[in-house]
Formats: C-alpha cells, sequence, structure tokens
C-alpha cells in the first residue's frame, strides 16, 4: 500500500481538500487497497479543526465527500509516508528542514503533476472567494488524476 500525505500551512483548505479529492479518485478507480492517504499542515493553528465552511462547500459543490480534523505535520510523517505533497513552495521548504537526506525524494509539489501548470504552487485561497477555491479544486482534481495516470496501475 502506498501512502500519500498532502501538506499546506494550516490543514483546512488545500491540504484537506487534497486528501479528500484523492480518496474519491482512488475510489472511482477501484483503488482504495492500494492507496491510503492523510493530510496535514505545517503550523499548529488549526490543530482538531473542520476544514474551512468554503472549503467544504467546494468538495460538495463537486460530489466529493470530505471529513478532516487538521493536525500538524511530525517528524515521523517523513518516515511513514511514501508520497509527500507540498501545496507551494514555501511549504516545500519548511517539509524539507524536518527531512533527512533520504527523505527529499518522495517530497514534492503537488502542482509537478498538473497537466496546466501556471505556477509552481497550489494558490491558497483563505483570503479569497469561492471562485478561489473552485481554481483550488480544479487544480488538484486535475494534478491527482495526472499523479493517478502514472502510479495508479495495479499490476
Amino acid at each position: 500500500m502506498q501512502k500519500v500525505l498532502f501538506v499546506c500551512l494550516g490543514n483546512i483548505c488545500r491540504s484537506p481538500l487534497a486528501e479528500a479529492v484523492f480518496n474519491h479518485k482512488i475510489s472511482q478507480r477501484g483503488l482504495e487497497r492500494h492507496f491510503l492517504a492523510d493530510s496535514c499542515g505545517t503550523s499548529h493553528y488549526h490543530i482538531g479543526d473542520p476544514p474551512d465552511p468554503r472549503t467544504l462547500h467546494s468538495a460538495r459543490q463537486n460530489g466529493v465527500p470530505i471529513q478532516h480534523l487538521g493536525r500538524q505535520l511530525h517528524p515521523a510523517d517523513l518516515d511513514r509516508f511514501d508520497w509527500i505533497f507540498a501545496m507551494d513552495r514555501s511549504n516545500h521548504h519548511h517539509i524539507l528542514t524536518l527531512a533527512r537526506a533520504e527523505h527529499h525524494v518522495k517530497v514534492h509539489l503537488m502542482r509537478r503533476w498538473d497537466p496546466q501548470p501556471d505556477s509552481h504552487d497550489v494558490p491558497d485561497p483563505y483570503y479569497g472567494d469561492e471562485r478561489d477555491f473552485q481554481e483550488v479544486f480544479a487544480i488538484l482534481s486535475r494534478s491527482i488524476d495526472a499523479f493517478l495516470d502514472e502510479h495508479g496501475s495495479v499490476n
């Protein structure tokens, strides 16, 4: 089983949405027994908090179930997970500061798999509006599709 971790700053917008989208897509592809997903934040701001209401709305509007309580990235996560996806370069840098050299190969920017990249970062929609959350949903959806197209085959 491949373990996937999605990381943003507060774990209430981008990373819990990425986790929910990923779980929805692996369910649609019949890959639930092959992947396990989780999400967390680099900060401690929202430990134990549910996702932002706009994140919940964006997920539900797109037919994606979401249930999560915020947690902070822990150094042990770097050992436990096979794939660690940072939502932006700041998160990526923060993760790498906690990581040993052998972990670096598993830490990636989420948009590495985006077939329509206009940036390295998944923009943080926290100070935005519903359109910003829908844009993040679209970025995550196509990036996760591309990742699963490349790494989701079952042998």
